[in-house]
């Protein structure tokens, strides 16, 4: 794993030790931000799902300002802020442990509202669609931002969650990502 574009291109990421994450190719990740970037003026991004932090540190690299990384799991919090000192961006990023669901609701009561939302869950465990319900419900998303949802191609996103619609879709082998954006979105 490395960082694809930007500041920090070409540095190697360390990967969370044992099978309890699985890292985004660098072909998924390279794909996910020719859809929504390549580049970013600014901005702020959650990492949901963090896991090594490969997606809030490639944001980071290609121009967003600053990034939550959440994950569950210690050995995924010890790999993020290994990986996020590696690549100088410990001023820009806050690290926690905590569950998907916590976390949001401690970003409810922050006021925060995000450009670029990665939700990468795993991938038998997900709750995707309830997630992004969760996330328009409390307006989360700045009026342009998008989420983007990676998931198994054996599941199906809806077109329409809330005030948010599919922008863009596609699959790489087993891998589908789906990018949401507010209904009036600029995308």
């Amino acid at each position: 794993m490395r960082v694809i574009s930007g500041t920090c291109k070409g540095k190697q990421l360390k990967s969370v030790p044992g099978t309890s994450t699985r890292p985004t190719t660098d072909k998924v990740k390279e794909a996910i931000f020719n859809m929504v970037g390549p580049y970013f003026n600014g901005g702020r991004a959650l990492d949901l799902f963090a896991g090594s932090g490969g997606l809030g540190i490639e944001a980071l690299s290609r121009g967003i300002d600053t990034c939550i990384f959440v994950d569950r799991e210690p050995k995924a919090i010890q790999t993020i802020h290994k990986n996020i000192e590696s690549c100088h961006f410990k001023e820009n990023s806050e690290v926690y442990r905590n569950d998907s669901e916590r976390a949001l609701k401690a970003i409810i009561k922050r006021e925060l509202k995000f450009e670029l939302i990665f939700l990468d869950p795993p991938y038998k465990k997900q709750k995707l669609e309830q997630l992004i319900d969760f996330i328009a419900e409390h307006d989360l998303l700045a009026e342009d931002g998008v989420i983007v949802a990676e998931y198994g191609t054996e599941d199906q996103l809806q077109e329409n969650i809330k005030t948010y619609t599919v922008l863009k879709h596609e699959t790489y082998g087993t891998t589908a990502i789906t990018i949401y954006g507010k209904n009036n979105s600029q995308f």
